[in-house]
């Protein structure tokens, strides 16, 4: 599986902030610590990791008692390579913030491409089912596909069946189902899943994609067809649409 279908949530400024004492000096320091955590967090979206941690640096001195600091402190050792510290730092967010949802799946996340899949999956778990989550088809996803990269399937696909329980419209969930039936040779029972899928709900370039792919492989023409189709005009530009339009072209 590819890992890099986890969703990690870069969390945004304040949103983990810890209380501190009234006071001008404690104030100002908050202030300034979510004002460097969202420059931190914004220069390593873009991939500027010298400035993101001169950033998180001052945060953290700032306010130490942040999670969110902490966390996404976390998101760049790991940027960084340097696995030990990522892990202390999601440690002490958890240390500061045991119940925060998005700092559950994140360190799930760490753990997984970590090949630490039993503590990922039980991380993902308690973010699911912590109610302050807003979205627990996220984290049950995630856990599937963690699972399907350490060869579990049948456990994968009891998380992807969850995440849809929680959010029936969840595309991603639907995308792992169906292309977990097109690994175990199960074409037809992919693209139909794929195909009620879109008659309820947007499309996406992944999801027409597969559904191609899986319709083609069972030898349906007329919906491989037509799911080509919706792929080319609705998003001709698309990296997915030039993979169809070359496989129709070496196929001559």
């Amino acid at each position: 599986m590819n890992a890099s279908r986890l969703l990690c949530v870069l969390l945004a400024a304040g949103s983990l902030m810890a209380c501190v004492s009234s006071g001008n000096g404690a104030t100002n320091d908050k202030t300034a610590a979510e004002a460097n955590l969202q420059l931190g967090a914004a220069y390593l979206r873009q991939g500027n990791l010298p400035v993101a941690k001169e950033k998180l640096e001052r945060a953290l001195q700032q306010n130490p008692r942040s999670a969110a600091v902490h966390s996404t402190m976390a998101l760049l050792h790991e940027r960084l390579g340097d696995d030990a510290k990522a892990d202390a730092e999601f440690r002490a967010a958890l240390g500061i913030a045991a119940n925060e949802p998005e700092v559950q799946n994140n360190y799930a996340v760490f753990l997984c491409n970590k090949g630490r899949v039993g503590e990922g999956v039980k991380r993902f778990e308690q973010a699911a089912v912590n109610p302050l989550y807003r979205t627990p088809w996220v984290a049950y996803t995630n856990a599937g596909v963690c699972l399907r990269g350490a060869g579990s399937d049948g456990d994968a696909q009891q998380q992807f069946n969850k995440a849809l329980q929680a959010q029936p419209s969840y595309g991603e969930a639907v995308y792992q189902l169906a292309d977990l039936d097109l690994t175990q040779k199960r074409a037809t029972a992919a693209y139909k899943r794929v195909d009620a899928f879109l008659a309820r709900n947007p499309a996406t370039p992944d999801l027409l994609l597969l559904g191609w792919r899986a319709a083609r492989e069972a030898g349906d023409t007329p919906t491989a067809e037509r799911l080509a189709y919706r792929l080319q005009t609705e998003y001709p530009a698309s990296e997915q649409a030039k993979a169809v339009l070359a496989a129709r072209v070496s196929k001559g």
